[in-house]
């Protein structure tokens, strides 16, 4: 087996703190992949500093004023004038053109703080508490045209406490969501590596 290392672009759209996780996971030297593009639609997105500072190649362009298709080209050109192989969605909010989908199929996944297929889109912590669950937690899913709703391919359930707030919960979710997104990303690339 070939030991290149695959080559993932990482979409943000903020702090990247699942985009921080998964490139301290890639400076492993057994890691299967490595991060050679992260690209934001936000040019102050906090995540781009970090990824420069950390030697990865950044880009960044606002999505205002621009039709989604549009911007998805633009995003698309710089994913693939970069190598990448395969996308990581990591706190990127922007509803993807289904042309940009398709063109990614089954090599992009993306990270969402609930157990699908519980509680797609957002407000997912509130929506878990409202509704008295015990569990809440993170999964990592194959990316498709309709919204958190590709076969999932990891979960971890984190623990509702009494008391809890979105945001307290949310905290420990996050927590869960650095050490899935890279294990499953870390596996999902292997799959594809052993299938080729």
């Amino acid at each position: 087996m070939a030991d290149t290392k695959a080559r993932i672009g990482v979409l943000i759209s903020g702090r990247g703190s699942n985009m921080a996780a998964l490139l301290y996971a890639a400076k492993r030297a057994d890691c299967p992949y490595e991060i050679v593009l992260v690209a934001a639609n936000d040019p102050d997105a906090k995540g781009l500093q970090l990824a420069a500072a950390e030697g990865i190649a950044t880009f960044a362009q606002s999505h205002k004023g621009m039709k989604r298709a549009e911007f998805d080209a633009i995003i698309d050109g710089e994913l693939r004038n970069a190598g990448v192989e395969y996308v990581a969605l990591a706190g990127y909010m922007r509803l993807l053109s289904p042309e940009f989908v398709q063109g990614w199929a089954n090599r992009m996944i993306n990270i969402h703080p609930s157990l699908l297929p519980a509680y797609k889109g957002l407000h997912t912590h509130e929506r878990a508490l409202e509704a008295g669950d015990k569990m809440g937690g993170c999964s990592v899913h194959v990316v498709t045209a309709e919204l958190d709703d590709g076969p999932v391919l990891g979960q971890t359930e984190v623990a509702i406490l009494p008391g809890d707030t979105p945001d307290t919960l949310a905290e420990r979710v996050l927590i869960a969501e650095h050490q899935l997104y890279s294990r499953v990303l870390a596996d999902f690339v292997r799959r594809d590596a052993r299938q080729g």
